[in-house]
């Protein structure tokens, strides 16, 4: 099954469709085959990204939904679509993320797992007030800082690629299935910004 491929796996890469309107975003193992699919919609008020296991979007795999229409601190719920069960929550943290992107990952019950956080406040700042060609990383740590993963960009103008690497979490103490959709956010977020 794909919830069992996910869950196994430590790496994966994910990318930004570049001729689609609005966006779409594709979660792929290292040696290139599909895992997830997501097709933003344009013109919501609230953010309502559905993850598909295929292009054609036969099977919806997770649901990522905004809990406030305008949010300066977003709030994301995760939601496995088979079973309709919450798995945990991403949350923008809003002042913060004007400066230096930062987000916490949280449980089904809104308690805090992990942070996600870009590399360096210097690169950051040049990204945001003079140009926007370095490419970001992000790292992954929970309360203790122990580091859970990193995603990384490519260095690309035109196309947005990750590379994602949870190898550091040998417990698997993070879902991948939140992980995944915090980068799907990521794509989602960054694409507006540009």
């Amino acid at each position: 099954m794909l919830r069992e491929e996910i869950m196994s796996r430590d790496k994966f890469f994910a990318k930004r469709d570049v001729f689609v309107i609005g966006g779409a975003f594709r979660i792929m193992t290292p040696e290139g085959k599909l895992l997830l699919y997501c097709r933003q919609k344009l013109f919501k008020l609230r953010e309502d990204l559905r993850v598909y296991s295929d292009p054609e979007k036969k099977k919806e795999v997770l649901h990522i939904q905004a809990r406030q229409i305008l949010d300066f601190s977003a709030t994301y719920d995760v939601i496995d679509s088979e079973t309709k069960e919450k798995i945990g929550v991403l949350r923008r943290k809003g002042l913060r993320s004007m400066i230096r992107d930062n987000w916490e990952i949280l449980d089904k019950n809104d308690n805090y797992l992990a942070s996600i956080m870009e590399d360096s406040l210097a690169k950051a700042m040049i990204r945001r007030w003079l140009f926007n060609l370095l490419p970001q990383t992000y790292y992954m740590v929970n309360s203790s800082q122990s580091r859970l993963g990193e995603i990384k960009q490519f260095f690309n103008p035109f196309i947005h690629k990750f590379s994602m690497d949870f190898s550091a979490d040998r417990a698997k103490s993070l879902d991948r299935r939140l992980g995944l959709a915090a980068v799907i956010l990521l794509l989602a977020i960054e694409g507006r910004q540009q």
